[in-house]
């Protein structure tokens, strides 16, 4: 058992969300921010970075291989001072990642074909998701990666120093913004041109920004769905400043929260509205949501805008198969809008949340049928009959998005709901129960050192 502090969330039911606030930086950016600025030649300073555990592991990570990096500071400015495309060292151990899975697929691709020997390590969730995703991949283009038997980490990296990477013509088998980052990331490094089709729409901040530190992509529309990116290996980087915006998976929590809750009007200011990652907004809209942006306006190649949530009796929809891509990550916060609303809400072509930091559709389920909303889980996604949520205590397993969206879900419930191992919601959202608790939600977080239920 490790000595790590066991924390829970005590939510207790009713209530509203209202006023002005602003969520934490956007993660995806966060991340692309620490390793483009690392790579790149000059200083980048960045903006709103998200003091998150697991863009801080991608920061330490580079700071281990040599890269000099002041900060964050207490606003969330970094400043890099980039070592360009081959200036990085051989990190004295190996780069312990802890939870972050973008870390380790992008990285997997952006140091295949280093000078040195490494190896990537995580916690012991991070160690049990599935890699082989973004390994095979690599290896087609020449990179030697050794993982365990059954393709997770550790992975380990051998120097690929004598031969460069060879390009590749990539198909990806299913949507996937991490395995497409990745390919893109070691293409940097391969001879020739490296191009990705995907096929559906993912977010694209890997895009952005590398052409906002000066690569050349080739981005072709194939038809309405499917997306070829294109980028020739052996160029450079040049160091630019990021300002980045609130991360709209982060913002999902409260639109819920606010759809859900009688009486609500809540702001969310300067959340990023890529058109990749919208997908949030289009659903809960499709539900009956009330959703207005304002102040739109694009910061560093990335769109923003206030969004104004007030509550709405949602409905239940069967969401359209096009939208899952651009809500991957916010299916948790979607199920408790779905458990609130008039009928039925039918998710499908979401098998990928089966292997996220947990089985995301298993640990829904579980604990909306403890709060007493009739469901269940499919292969590839759920089936929510709405109800009315009453009280209980359900597991995030360790998870940062079930244990935000069962927080939420108080605001509707008839009684108080406690969640369990809520220690990695500082991966994505630090100061997630001052902030929920400054617009109205009553949460509060105890804090024990061991499970519920050990042995002393």
């Amino acid at each position: 058992m490790s000595n790590e502090a066991f924390i829970t969330y005590i939510a207790q039911p009713g209530g509203s969300l209202s006023g002005n606030i602003r969520v934490p930086g956007d993660k995806s950016i966060s991340h692309r921010s620490i390793m483009l600025g690392s790579l790149s030649e000059g200083k980048t300073t960045i903006k709103g970075f998200l003091q998150g555990e697991d863009s801080l592991a991608t920061l330490k990570a580079f700071k281990a291989m040599g890269v000099h990096i002041e900060g964050p500071d207490e606003q969330g400015q970094v400043i890099i001072h980039g070592v360009g495309m081959h200036g990085l060292e051989k990190p004295k151990t190996e780069l312990d990642l802890g939870n972050s899975g973008t870390s380790m697929r992008l990285l997997t691709g952006l140091l295949a074909s280093q000078s040195f020997d490494l190896t990537l390590s995580g916690d012991h969730s991070l160690s049990s998701r599935p890699m082989k995703r973004v390994t095979d991949p690599v290896m087609q283009m020449g990179a030697i990666i050794e993982t365990m038997d059954n393709g997770t980490a550790p992975l380990k990296i051998n120097s690929n120093a004598s031969s460069q990477l060879n390009a590749i013509e990539y198909t990806l088998p299913m949507a996937s913004a991490q395995v497409k980052s990745c390919v893109l990331l070691a293409g940097l490094y391969a001879q020739g041109k490296t191009c990705v089709t995907e096929p559906a729409p993912t977010r694209d901040h890997t895009e952005r920004m590398l052409q906002g530190f000066g690569y050349q992509l080739e981005v072709e529309k194939l038809d309405e769905q499917r997306s070829r990116i294109c980028l020739q290996g052996g160029g450079k980087l040049t160091a630019c400043d990021i300002d980045v915006p609130a991360d709209i998976s982060s913002s999902a929590f409260f639109m819920v929260g606010a759809s859900i809750a009688e009486g609500s009007d809540l702001t969310l200011q300067h959340v990023g509205i890529n058109p990749t990652r919208i997908g949030i907004i289009n659903i809960l809209q499709k539900m009956g949501a009330n959703i207005a942006l304002s102040n739109e306006k694009v910061v560093g190649g990335e769109p923003v805008a206030d969004i104004r949530i007030r509550s709405a009796q949602l409905k239940g929809i069967h969401i359209p198969e096009g939208q899952v891509p651009l809500a991957i990550d916010e299916f948790p916060a979607i199920s408790i809008a779905a458990a609130c609303a008039q009928g039925q809400t039918i998710l499908t072509g979401a098998e990928e949340l089966r292997v996220k930091e947990s089985d995301r559709i298993q640990a829904m389920i579980d604990g909306l049928l403890i709060l007493g909303i009739d469901c269940e889980g499919t292969a590839d996604g759920m089936i929510i009959n709405g109800g009315q949520l009453t009280s209980g205590t359900v597991d995030s397993l360790g998870d940062h998005r079930i244990a935000m969206s069962f927080a939420m879900a108080a605001l509707r419930s008839s009684g108080k709901i406690n969640i369990l191992d809520c220690a990695n919601v500082n991966t994505s959202f630090p100061g997630f129960v001052k902030l929920a608790k400054s617009c109205g939600l009553d949460v509060s977080s105890e804090e024990t050192d061991k499970t519920p239920g050990d042995e002393a």
